[in-house]
């Protein structure tokens, strides 16, 4: 077998759904398996994916395990040449995937590849290509340097930011969003450290497959992450998880540094824990108290796809109170969606909604990126799901 596919599910199925039908177009002519872990859904995951997609194993855990044991528990079950680490909120170009898995057949000494993430609102994510958060890196980048200096590459080197977006280019963090990783540097680096519950085991993983003498790449080939949909960030168990991941690999691989270097960097990622804390806190007291409401601005859509697809979200628009626009066409639409969405105020966020029947997800991905605007933000819709998904919510 070729490749196999390992997706961690926790109450996302819709996004899911979307991710599997993109990797129904990715993986053909690839002799491939796919595996979902399914972190104990309160959603009926399992149910709902089971009946849709028949060739996909889905594992049903009864507690939530974390991300990194629950991709180790279908890594072990799987027998691909290559294991692929994707994201639930995701979907992939037609050709991403058969694209990563040609360089690494040509590069023997590539252990894993990463490639180009989009955001919803069609910018690049910075952490496609990322630096080690070496004690260094780490203070440039907590003391905004690297947000100042971004291209820099001594300043800006936790998110590379000198590396061409249309070139691969060696890098050292390869993102867990879609982490291609060759079965044999696996085998002898080990799986993903499962004391991280969430958030750094990518890191941790790239650093050792480089300590074991492999590469790791960028490659400028397309995907969509939502980030974070099946997270929530805004709350207590988020700061706690994600600083607990950095302090578990800065004890990890820098803990024999000397004692001048240590407590200066557990120091730094404590204050900044307890600034998002009071930061969160702030906030909810403010709200609490009235000094915090601010009116929320309802999203206008803009429904982009064939006559099919039209006529179907103008019943929906209409049954769910929707301002919407409509733009018929099965061409490129770039020029026409730049004209229609000058015509938008700035101050009103504006989601673009593809039909996926009409576009492929590559050419969706490519618009995007073309027409990349802060207020504007990528949906889609299927006629076989007759489903809306935006990065803020799903419509039926």
């Amino acid at each position: 077998m070729k490749l196999s596919v390992v997706i961690v599910s926790y109450n996302v199925k819709y996004y899911v759904e979307q991710c599997l039908n993109s990797l129904n177009r990715a993986l053909e002519g690839i002799d491939s398996e796919v595996f979902v872990v399914d972190n104990h859904s309160k959603d009926d995951s399992v149910g709902y994916l089971t009946r849709r997609f028949r060739n996909v194993t889905v594992i049903d855990s009864n507690h939530n395990l974390g991300f990194a044991r629950a991709n180790n528990i279908a890594i072990r079950r799987s027998s691909g040449e290559y294991v692929l680490l994707l994201n639930p909120d995701t979907f992939v170009g037609e050709d991403t995937v058969s694209r990563a898995i040609d360089f690494m057949d040509r590069h023997a000494g590539a252990g894993g590849v990463g490639v180009k993430m989009y955001n919803p609102d069609g910018s690049c994510a910075p952490e496609s290509r990322r630096g080690l958060p070496t004690p260094l890196a780490s203070f440039y980048k907590m003391s905004g340097l690297c947000a100042r200096f971004p291209q820099s590459r001594a300043f800006g080197r936790y998110y590379m930011g000198y590396l061409s977006w249309d070139e691969p280019a060696r890098i050292e963090v390869i993102s867990g969003a879609f982490c291609l990783l060759r079965r044999s540097a696996l085998d002898k680096v080990g799986l993903l450290d499962e004391d991280f519950f969430m958030y750094g085991e990518d890191i941790d993983l790239s650093y050792r497959l480089l300590k074991g003498g492999y590469e790791n790449w960028y490659l400028p080939y397309p995907i969509m992450h939502y980030k974070g949909e099946s997270t929530q960030k805004t709350s207590f168990r988020y700061v706690h998880v994600f600083y607990q991941a950095m302090l578990i690999f800065f004890r990890k691989h820098y803990g024999h540094l000397s004692f001048c270097i240590t407590v200066p960097i557990k120091a730094a990622v404590y204050v900044k824990a307890l600034a998002a804390l009071a930061k969160m806190q702030s906030h909810k007291l403010r709200k609490s108290l009235g000094f915090a409401y601010k009116r929320v601005v309802d999203p206008c859509y803009l429904f982009v796809g064939g006559r099919q697809m039209i006529d179907r979200c103008r019943l929906v628009a209409r049954r769910k109170g929707l301002t919407a626009d409509f733009c018929d066409c099965t061409a490129d639409p770039s020029e026409r969606l730049s004209a229609l969405l000058s015509r938008y105020d700035a101050r009103v966020p504006v989601r673009v909604v593809f039909d996926v029947d009409t576009f492929s997800y590559k050419d969706v991905l490519d618009i995007m990126g073309r027409i990349s605007a802060h207020s504007v933000k990528l949906g889609t819709y299927s006629a076989k799901t007759k489903i809306i998904i935006t990065p803020d919510e799903i419509i039926k």
